[in-house]
């Protein structure tokens, strides 16, 4: 009796991958579908009216995700995501935050989400806990913006639910995911930032990356960092800003004129996987330890096969452990390697790669 009272009192040791990385971010895909259909991520020619979603059934229910995040936490985890496909289409998701929230371990909950309905969500979720929210906006102009959303999504109906993460006090913890495109809305980037200029929302400026396997990713497509650096200190001068925590994902910039902050997250000019601590579980409960996986994990199997006791925990507890341990994803320093002939001219990657829309960004 005083031995299993000893065992159980003890901590488990936060597992480190084989690069030495621990794991301390988890992102949840809580919904496969959206309500936008953009190129890079779910173009309309493959995911039409006839394609098929996941069902309720083959999604994880709250108290699955609850029970990952909560043996996650043990692991070291404090900071989950929600995200999607679009997460606002799931019903009753400010009870989740909540659930997430009360969580021992957990610091931090935020959500990506697309803004359409945040008007609608916006109170209900700060109130339940949530304090940082993502909005994925792509132009300011209509025409672009109707293009890189798939002609799904009304502009206005996206600064709307900035406007209403704001006022519903999300204050300084609403930002802004910019994909910048060469030739397609690379032109307007420092409209967006003119806009957003003079408040607390900050813009993250994110190369175009070769995510899942039906965007047609071509690397001519990309706007190195450094160039878009060089286009906006051109306009506002810009000084660069401390990392706020190891493995941050932007490199954060303020104008020099105090008018606020800009970030650029460099995947693919300068890949940051040394430092990367995240994890994802997608909607129908699969853990993916990269963002361009190959291959993820069945964790829906041993949810529901396994009871929710001090036995059943265990054995996900060890599954994660051992998932984390044996993880070696370094995906995008060996992007080169990948798509780089022997002779020096581009290659189409044959990776299958999962797609972003079931495992977030």
């Amino acid at each position: 009796m005083n031995d299993e009272n000893s065992s159980r009192s003890v901590s488990p040791v936060p597992p480190v991958d084989r690069h030495g990385r621990p794991l301390r971010d988890l992102r949840i895909s809580v919904m496969d579908r959206c309500n936008f259909r953009c190129p890079y991520c779910m173009p309309e020619a493959t995911y039409h009216e006839a394609f098929r979603f996941l069902g309720p059934g083959e999604r994880l229910d709250f108290d699955e995700i609850e029970r990952v995040a909560r043996i996650a936490a043990e692991l070291g985890v404090t900071k989950i995501r929600l995200t999607g496909g679009e997460p606002l289409l799931r019903p009753g998701l400010p009870d989740l935050v909540s659930r997430l929230r009360a969580l021992p371990g957990i610091e931090d909950v935020a959500l990506t989400t697309n803004g359409i309905l945040l008007p609608r969500f916006a109170p209900a979720l700060h109130q339940a806990g949530l304090r940082r929210v993502t909005v994925s906006l792509d132009s300011l102009d209509p025409a672009v913006f109707a293009h890189m959303s798939g002609g799904r999504g009304e502009l206005s109906a996206v600064l709307k639910g900035v406007d209403a993460a704001r006022a519903a006090g999300f204050e300084g913890g609403v930002k802004i995911n910019t994909v910048v495109q060469r030739g397609v809305n690379d032109a307007g980037v420092p409209d967006i930032l003119a806009r957003f200029r003079h408040t607390d929302v900050a813009v993250r400026l994110i190369e175009y990356m070769d995510v899942g396997n039906r965007n047609g990713w071509d690397r001519a497509d990309v706007v190195p960092s450094d160039e878009l650096h060089a286009r906006i200190a051109a306009l506002w001068p810009l000084e660069p800003l401390p990392p706020r925590y190891r493995g941050e994902v932007a490199r954060r910039y303020r104008y020099v004129d105090g008018a606020g902050e800009i970030g650029f997250v460099s995947s693919v000019s300068a890949p940051f996987c040394g430092a990367c601590s995240r994890a994802r579980l997608s909607s129908d409960g699969k853990l993916y330890t990269c963002l361009f996986a190959t291959t993820g994990t069945d964790l829906r199997a041993l949810l529901r096969d396994s009871a929710g006791d001090a036995e059943g925990d265990q054995q996900l507890r060890t599954s994660l452990s051992r998932i984390w341990r044996q993880r070696t994803d370094r995906y995008s320093e060996e992007r080169a390697r990948h798509r780089i002939s022997p002779h020096g001219e581009e290659k189409p990657s044959r990776r299958e790669k999962i797609e972003m829309h079931y495992i977030g960004g």
